[in-house]
């Protein structure tokens, strides 16, 4: 395990990043009375990140398996006196339990101005491959495919929101998708979990993105600091290189900037190439997108 930390501290130290760059100009106020969902919003960035929404006005939906957590933070958000915010709860190690997730989103919110998805695992390679309800390794299911349920099954939602946004929390630490072993069951493959669940959030935007543009829905993926102070760092046994509010501040210098590149990769605020080049390899990209839709029951446009 020491050896892959190491390994993914270096791989990021060259590339820690601040809020700003090319959309460093935002537009303030944008969210004021407008719905919006962050995923795994309960702790870390995802809280973060939806404190600083309701601080615009949104109405914030919540999202995590912690209801005492969320109760919580739905009551600071009211005490506020900034936006207002609801929680849902949904535990994304269910397939069945992330399409109700949607369902439910879709019912109650019929325009959906923001979805951020940010709910994320880590299973640090050497520990016990882990599994979801529905078998599949757990990082592919709660890091990817909750995400994909959720964008596709919401886009009405969002189209009828437009101009609209999806945000999908990446990370540079991505390893290309090995098709013949997607769940980890080949030895030595606990190394690239992670990585390829993060890397197949890219290779969806980069695939959906243009279809999304067309209904106004504009959908990016970005890395929003390198190790940040999270429970999920923490509990890797090393120092974080970053803090949460470095990362809240350049997600949040996206979500409110008035332009975006539709289908980018942002660091640091700019859009770059990704490292891992399967998002940009087009037969890598449809056999993702069959492969999502074979195992969660939900199909793109």
């Amino acid at each position: 395990m020491r050896g892959w930390i190491v390994s993914l501290v270096v791989a990021v130290a060259g590339m820690l990043v601040l809020a700003g760059g090319a959309d460093a100009a935002v537009s303030r106020g944008a969210y004021a009375g407008k719905t919006v969902l962050v995923t795994g919003s309960t702790d870390g960035l995802g809280k973060s990140v939806a404190l600083a929404l309701a601080g615009e006005g949104a109405q914030v939906i919540v999202h995590g398996r912690n209801a005492e957590e969320g109760a919580k933070l739905v009551d600071e958000i009211a005490r506020s006196g900034k936006g207002s915010a609801v929680f849902v709860r949904s535990d994304f190690a269910s397939l069945q339990a992330v399409r109700d997730f949607a369902d439910t989103i879709a019912r109650r919110y019929p325009k959906l101005s923001l979805l951020v998805n940010n709910a994320g695992v880590l299973v640090p390679a050497g520990q016990p491959r882990r599994t979801s309800a529905d078998g599949h390794e757990l990082q592919f299911q709660v890091n990817y495919l909750a995400g994909w349920v959720l964008t596709n099954r919401l886009r009405p939602n969002l189209a009828a929101a437009a101009p609209s946004r999806v945000v999908n929390i990446s990370s540079i630490a991505q390893s290309p998708i090995d098709f013949d072993d997607i769940m980890l069951e080949k030895p030595g493959a606990d190394r690239r979990g992670y990585g390829q669940s993060k890397g197949a959030q890219v290779s969806m935007t980069v695939a959906l993105a243009p279809s999304f543009a067309r209904e106004g829905i504009t959908m990016i993926a970005l890395h929003p600091a390198s190790m940040m102070g999270t429970a999920m760092v923490r509990g890797m046994g090393v120092a974080p290189m970053t803090s949460v509010d470095e990362g809240r501040d350049h997600v949040m210098s996206l979500i409110l900037a008035p332009t975006l590149e539709a289908g980018a990769y942002y660091v640091g605020g700019k859009a770059v190439r990704a490292s891992n080049a399967q998002p940009y390899d087009a037969a890598a990209r449809e056999r993702l997108m069959k492969v999502s839709a074979e195992l969660t029951g939900v199909s793109a446009k």
